[in-house]
């Protein structure tokens, strides 16, 4: 009997040390995980937020529906496929640039429209640079017509909904001041200022970035009166190939009290889409293969 409480005490000792441990260890990681974290610079933060957003994998394509909702809960619909391709990092072989897609240089989005029949075969084509303003076309299939978007349309609705062209392609994150105002247990609040203030229909913006995958998960827009006016909420995130992914997110008009809700699906990365789709060509006639 004794033989038998001394096992049994042995295994309730073993039992408690390896909860401990393993408590522990979890700890550990993650104190480790959010001393990292706040070891980050304002512009580090920055960075990845913008990796996160705008160029996980060296490509990238998606399905994607908008339901546009005005202010008398009356809706509208665009279905349409965005294309993505990234400037290779020029000092990493073409096998280390497929194991490394930290590089965030210049990039190229292409934006297919499939219904309703009004926007229909309309395509968006943004070539986004670093160090000059970004080129921007649209093609409207009704007039055969190229329309080039100068910059100072950027801020307007992409075709119809809350969101903005800008919002689409992402903004140069060298065309604001990043400050840092608040770290909570889960996010890096940061007020990003517009250099050239006479550009944008902003003051500033405020972004909610979570400290673990550094996703934004809410941005609020500021008019000159510090009055808020326009929020963007990230609705879900799913992993999709080992990336942290945004596959619902919501644009609000505060003024107008219209809304834009765009659920993203079937989205896929390291796709291998060739950089020559992204040119006046393939705006005429559309790479189906890459649109299905």
């Amino acid at each position: 009997m004794k033989k038998r409480e001394l096992k049994m005490t042995k295994k309730i000792a073993l039992t408690i040390f390896i909860s401990t441990l393993l408590l522990s260890c979890g700890t550990v990681v993650a104190e480790t995980e959010k001393t990292v974290a706040e070891t980050l610079s304002v512009d580090e933060i920055v960075n990845k937020t913008n990796r996160v957003a705008y160029y996980l994998g060296i490509d990238g394509s998606a399905r994607v529906k908008m339901t546009i909702t005005d202010s008398q809960n009356r809706q509208r619909n665009r279905e349409l496929t965005i294309l993505r391709w990234d400037q290779p990092n020029p000092d990493l072989s073409k096998e280390e640039q497929s194991k490394d897609d930290s590089y965030c240089g210049g990039q190229k989005t292409y934006a297919f429209f499939h219904r309703p029949a009004d926007v229909s075969k309309t395509v968006f084509l943004v070539w986004k640079y670093l160090d000059k303003d970004d080129d921007r076309w649209m093609y409207l299939p009704a007039l055969d017509l190229v329309k080039r978007i100068s910059s100072t349309d950027k801020r307007t609705s992409f075709v119809g909904s809350n969101f903005f062209y800008e919002d689409v392609s992402g903004r140069n994150i060298k065309d604001d001041v990043h400050e840092l105002i608040e770290t909570t247990d889960d996010y890096f609040v940061l007020k990003n200022t517009p250099k050239n203030p006479k550009l944008v229909e902003f003051a500033y913006f405020k972004i909610w970035v979570h400290r673990s995958s550094f996703i934004v998960v809410r941005t609020e827009y500021y008019d000159k009166n510090d009055k808020k006016y326009r929020t963007f909420e990230a609705l879900n995130v799913e992993t999709i190939q080992g990336h942290p992914t945004v596959t619902k997110a919501k644009m609000t008009d505060l003024r107008t009290a219209g809304y834009t809700v765009a659920e993203y699906s079937n989205v896929k990365y390291d796709v291998g889409i060739p950089e020559s789709i992204f040119t006046e060509r393939y705006l005429r006639k559309p790479a189906r293969k890459y649109l299905k």
